[in-house]
């Protein structure tokens, strides 16, 4: 996942590790890769990766379409660091995606795993398609983890994982772990559908071949765990950690050779607007 608007409660000013996330850098690469590759623009001018992260998928567009103005939008200085890090005819904007503007009319907005951390996608789908210059495209890709056993254990051990079953961390950081930001994919389709002359909505589940001891939890940790982390204290952390990881063992063994299997599910929405 990569790190755009973060508005869960306790999470907006949660920091996110580079190293962490790139552990597992081609299972992450593969969706956005293959949401890059339906996107059916020849030569599209001004281009924006809305949840940029590191980069790899923005610089992949600026050599795909050497033409365009390709700019890169992430809230994480930490990512955009890392990003800048390696040269690239890419532009790193600094902005939240809730209250981001574009500077220019796109001719294509993507974002690989961002949208699902910002709040209201009744009225950013639509918003962001609006913007688009005639003929231009969104594309988008979520993950669908709410029913995954590893988020739900993660929220079931925020309700009972204390001693003698008590909560840990804030009613707050409960609550906002607790709701499922993405939508269904028919609402997108219903949202999307008066304003694209081609609408393509799929899902995709990727069973993941994790190396390493508790794959699972390293895998939560640069991404969906974040806010939790950074939501407890020290103790609780600890607390937290020792029973999560558990009850992951248990959800997801090890398996020969020292791999998990991790199955895990992807929407993916690619709406191209109406041309001139």
């Amino acid at each position: 996942m990569t790190s755009g608007s973060v508005h869960q409660g306790g999470v907006a000013g949660t920091r996110w590790d580079t190293t962490q996330y790139l552990r597992f850098a081609d299972h992450r690469l593969r969706p956005a890769l293959e949401l890059l590759d339906r996107i059916a623009l020849e030569s599209p001018g001004v281009v924006y990766d809305l949840g940029c992260g590191t980069g790899s998928v923005a610089r992949l567009m600026a050599e795909r379409w050497p033409g365009a103005r390709v700019s890169g939008v992430d809230n994480s200085p930490q990512m955009l660091a890392t990003a800048a890090a390696t040269p690239a005819r890419v532009r790193w904007v600094e902005a939240d995606i809730e209250r981001w503007q574009p500077e220019q009319a796109p001719d294509l907005i993507y974002s690989n795993a961002t949208l699902h951390w910002v709040d209201g996608h009744r009225q950013l789908f639509p918003r962001l398609a609006g913007w688009l210059n005639p003929g231009g495209c969104l594309a988008v890709q979520m993950p669908l983890s709410w029913s995954t056993p590893s988020h739900v254990l993660m929220r079931a051990t925020l309700a009972d994982g204390g001693p003698n079953g008590a909560p840990l961390g804030s009613a707050a950081l409960r609550q906002s772990m607790d709701r499922d930001w993405v939508e269904p994919a028919a609402l997108y389709y219903d949202l999307l559908s008066g304003l694209a002359t081609n609408l393509d909505i799929w899902e995709t589940e990727y069973l993941q071949i994790l190396e390493g001891e508790d794959a699972v939890l390293e895998w939560v940790k640069s991404t969906g765990l974040r806010p939790v982390l950074h939501g407890l204290d020290e103790r609780e952390r600890a607390l937290f950690l020792t029973e999560y990881t558990r009850r992951l063992r248990n959800a997801y063994p090890l398996r020969a050779g020292g791999r998990t299997l991790y199955p895990f599910r992807r929407l993916f929405i690619v709406a191209t607007v109406a041309g001139r």
